[in-house]
């Protein structure tokens, strides 16, 4: 039986197999994800009503791909108060948001209590938001700054109101690109780990991978059957998100961005890989729009949401600023064949259009 046999008969795939898979026509290999994806979800695209909150950008790490962090190119430091955040949390509720995803830098000087309280004050106010919260290089980098493990950490997260974890700090698992492009960040092992506790309480986390930059093929699909294995194990990841790398204002020095034919393949791959996570994500903000919208023929099943704001990306040249409005976006959605449905934080549906 040849892979695309496999495929076609709902059997799982190994690394070689999956490494293959690039070498076969684009459209070919969409036609393979669209049927996994036609299958899980029907016509369906899910979204949700979200707002990013990025608090600070003061970061204790030296990230090369990052133009987010205010400690290299970026020289205009931030860090919002509560009073602040609390002011956004009022107004996108105001608006029937679902979710606030709270993430930002590694910053030394804020305190642990300060991001607890933050969590706390806005679950204590707006007991119906979904906060997803605190990828798990926040998580280690908070171990490591106040010397708790990472069960205390997750334990206090949790008590203090956090619902889910996003998947941010993934990069890539490989650690030899991990060591050139982030060194001194959470390990892929410690990132795993951290998710894996996580799940083991109950609770429910997305998992991303940076491509595009300066990793190969086969460093992509590792990182998927690093995750898959986990998933096996768990059960707890919702979403795998490969986030596309942004080339602006960042020391990495990638010069040529990454080609939409490789986006898309890597999307279907993806989507064929990981047969054991339900949803994959086309990040618009990393993609741009119009590219999610053609992943949704590719294997993606989710476009994330209207977001609002968002403030990391967009400092390396995405335009993702302002978010989309609700109209637009589900009207963008239909207009390509789907059928917009919100969703909560957990996949749970909440109106179709």
């Amino acid at each position: 039986m040849d892979t695309k046999e496999k495929i076609l008969a709902g059997k799982r795939i190994d690394f070689d197999e999956a490494l293959a898979l690039y070498e076969m026509d684009l459209f070919e290999i969409g036609e393979l994800a669209d049927k996994i994806r036609k299958e899980k979800h029907g016509k369906k695209t899910y979204f949700n009503i979200n707002r990013h909150i990025n608090p600070t950008n003061v970061c204790a790490d030296v990230c090369k791909f990052c133009a987010y962090s205010a400690t290299r190119k970026n020289p205009n430091q931030y860090t919002m108060s509560h009073e602040q955040i609390m002011d956004v949390v009022k107004d996108i509720d105001s608006r029937g948001a679902k979710e606030v995803h709270i993430v930002s830098a590694h910053n030394p000087n804020t305190g642990l209590e300060w991001y607890l309280e933050i969590f706390k004050k806005i679950k204590t106010a707006y007991p119906h938001l979904h906060i997803k919260a605190l990828t798990a290089a926040e998580v280690d980098f908070l171990s490591r700054e106040y010397g708790k493990s990472y069960d205390e950490i997750i334990d206090l997260m949790i008590e203090n109101g956090v619902d889910s974890m996003p998947g941010g700090g993934a990069e890539i698992f490989d650690e030899k690109v991990r060591d050139y492009i982030c060194k001194g960040k959470v390990t892929s092992q410690q990132w795993l780990d951290i998710h894996e506790k996580w799940h083991g309480r109950g609770k429910k986390s997305n998992v991303t991978m940076l491509f595009g930059h300066v990793e190969e093929r086969k460093d992509r699909i590792d990182h998927m059957m690093r995750i898959r294995e986990l998933q096996d194990k768990t059960g707890g990841f919702n979403c795998f998100i490969p986030l596309v790398y942004q080339t602006e204002n960042n020391y990495l020095k990638v010069d040529k961005f990454i080609t939409a034919n490789e986006i898309l393949k890597t999307m279907a791959i993806s989507r064929i890989v990981l047969d054991n996570v339900p949803h994959l994500k086309a990040y618009w903000v990393t993609s741009t729009v119009n590219l999610a919208l053609v992943a949704q023929e590719f294997g993606a099943n989710d476009l994330d949401g209207t977001i609002e704001k968002e403030s990391i990306n967009s400092a390396a040249g995405a335009a993702s600023a302002n978010g989309v409005k609700l109209e637009d976006f589900t009207a963008l959605i239909k207009n390509s064949g789907f059928i917009p449905v919100e969703r909560d934080s957990v996949y749970n549906e909440v109106r179709a259009w």
